[in-house]
């Protein structure tokens, strides 16, 4: 049942976060909630980054380098098709590391950067946490960043509504 549960979690957590992920078009990448705020195509990064990076903690290997970790959105462009494959990806090792998982292994420790030693489960769960924060942070953005093709109160022009962005 264990696995169940934690498969059924994990589904949630995709299925709630792409109300907001969905909703990210080449239009509104560069918008922020405010100057000082990371961008949403910065911030849909860094979850595709760090979703694959705590698999990686977890014993998933993976080629994902980490751009985002640590580092400060000084408007760099990120390829919106490659942060959704990253993200699609992240999904996809952590629900084979459910299937693939027996209920014991995840009360095994795992040695973190951030948190020190953990259980494997408080990662996880921590990887699904954190997803679910930045896409709260998208969708605010969404609805009340600003950028150069928004309106000032996180509404697209009337071009990227008709373009279907």
């Amino acid at each position: 049942m264990q696995k169940e549960v934690l498969l059924d979690i994990l589904k949630q957590s995709e299925m709630t976060t792409q109300f907001a992920f969905h909703r990210i078009g080449e239009a509104n990448t560069s918008w922020r909630l405010n100057e000082k705020a990371a961008s949403i195509g910065f911030i849909y990064r860094h979850v595709g980054e760090t979703m694959n990076l705590f698999a990686l903690m977890l014993g998933t290997p993976t080629e994902v380098v980490n751009t985002t970790i640590g580092a400060t959105d000084e408007g760099q462009a990120f390829d919106l098709a490659t942060s959704r494959k990253l993200v699609a990806r992240g999904y996809g090792v952590l629900r084979a590391m459910v299937e693939d998982s027996a209920d014991e292994d995840w009360l095994k420790p795992v040695e973190t950067p951030f948190f020190g030693t953990v259980s494997r489960i408080r990662l996880f769960s921590h990887a699904l946490f954190h997803t679910s924060g930045h896409a709260g942070q998208i969708a605010l953005t969404l609805a009340r960043g600003t950028g150069p093709e928004s309106s000032g109160n996180g509404q697209p022009e009337a071009a990227a509504v008709a373009a279907g962005l």
